[in-house]
Formats: C-alpha cells, sequence, structure tokens
C-alpha cells in the first residue's frame, strides 16, 4: 500500500468511527487546558484529572495563580511527574498571562511558546483544541502509532519531523482530530511494549501489522 493511500484509509476509518474525538484532559477554559497540558508531560492524563480539580477550584483565575507561591502550589500538584519544574512552570506561566497577555491565553504558537513550560507540543495542543488551528501536537503516542502505521516514515527521528510529515498529508480540517485518533489509538490500542493487533480495527492499512504478521 501506497503512502497516500494508507492516510487516505486513516481518515476514512477514523472519521467515520471517531468523529468526536477529543482531549480526555477535563477544563472548562483555555487556561484551565493549558496548565493541564503543563502538567500532563510525561505524566498521564488520568493522574492529571485527579488533581486538577482542587486546583483550579483554588486558583481559578490567572490572577489568582500569579499571587501564590511555590510552598502554596507545590502541595497540589506533588503527586503528578517532576513537581518541582511544573510548579515554577505554573507560577512563571501565571505571571507571564496576567503582565504580557492581559490574563488571555494567546492563540498563536510564538506567542504560546514563550509561557513557561510551554514547548511546542504543548502550545500545537492549545492551538488545536482550543483554537482549531491545523496543529499537530506530536507525543510519544503520535510519534510510535504514526510510524506504526506508516504515515511517517521511519527515518523521522525527532518529532519535528513527523509533525511535518503528518500536516503534510492531512487536509487542514482533519488535523486536530486527527491528533487525538493517534493519541488515543497509542493509547488504548497501539500500545508502546505490546500492540494489541488482535484487537485493531486498522490493520488493512498498518505497516507495522503488515511486517509483522501478513505472510505472502
Amino acid at each position: 500500500m501506497q503512502r497516500k493511500e494508507r492516510f487516505e484509509a486513516f481518515i476514512e476509518y477514523f472519521s467515520e468511527h471517531e468523529p468526536d474525538a477529543e482531549t480526555e484532559l477535563q477544563y472548562d477554559s483555555p487556561y484551565e487546558l493549558l496548565i493541564a497540558v503543563i502538567l500532563s508531560a510525561q505524566c498521564t492524563d488520568k493522574r492529571i484529572n485527579m488533581v486538577t480539580p482542587a486546583l483550579f477550584r483554588d486558583f481559578p483565575t490567572p490572577e489568582h495563580l500569579a499571587a501564590s507561591n511555590f510552598d502554596e502550589l507545590f502541595p497540589y500538584i506533588k503527586s503528578v511527574s517532576y513537581p518541582n519544574n511544573k510548579t515554577k512552570h505554573l507560577l512563571g506561566m501565571a505571571k507571564m498571562l496576567v503582565e504580557k497577555f492581559d490574563s488571555k491565553v494567546p492563540d498563536n504558537l510564538k506567542e504560546l511558546q514563550e509561557l513557561p513550560g510551554v514547548g511546542r507540543k504543548t502550545a500545537n495542543v492549545i492551538a488545536s483544541v482550543i483554537y482549531n488551528q491545523p496543529t499537530m501536537a506530536v507525543d510519544t503516542h503520535v510519534f510510535r502509532v504514526s510510524k506504526r502505521l506508516g504515515l511517517a516514515t521511519q527515518n523521522a527521528k525527532t518529532p519535528l519531523e513527523v509533525e511535518k510529515q503528518l500536516i503534510k498529508y492531512i487536509p487542514e480540517k482533519h488535523i486536530p482530530k486527527a491528533h487525538h485518533w493517534l493519541i488515543l489509538h497509542g493509547r488504548y490500542v497501539c500500545l508502546a511494549r505490546r500492540p494489541r493487533c488482535e484487537d485493531c480495527k486498522i490493520t488493512q492499512f498498518c505497516r507495522y501489522y503488515e511486517k509483522n504478521y501478513v505472510t505472502l
């Protein structure tokens, strides 16, 4: 199967079977999603959704968070990965939102990446989920699944290389959803250590399956 055909099959399948795919992080505003995505780096969405309700309740606005300090904020997120760095990032992010962006979450990648704790992946998530822009956040799931399916080439060694390949071949209108399709498929079916190929519904266009299970 040619690469173009894999992309077409991928979009056709998920458009039909997962048309409403969305982030599993729980939030009610761009500010809350920004916090959740910063916290989610190298941590599960399930864990983040456990700690954010109290955090959102007690720090409901950027102003509340910016007025806080390390010792006050740390206990709220001590159970997530890298809590020391993330506490500092959240405080710095809130201060910059208030002082530079009038307490509003920016809608472009350049300004988003100025915020402490916000790299390209996080910026892409915010731009895609909140502002429906055609940006592709490449986390470990997207990186792994896109290469296994054959959407990204095996010689794509970095998240940025995979990102560029995906947005080149996926129509703009599908890019925000495609990000979630790849994440959710990687989280529940195409697992890192042992992909559940026996339960997978898209083996007919999967390069990994062709290579490892299809006999000619």
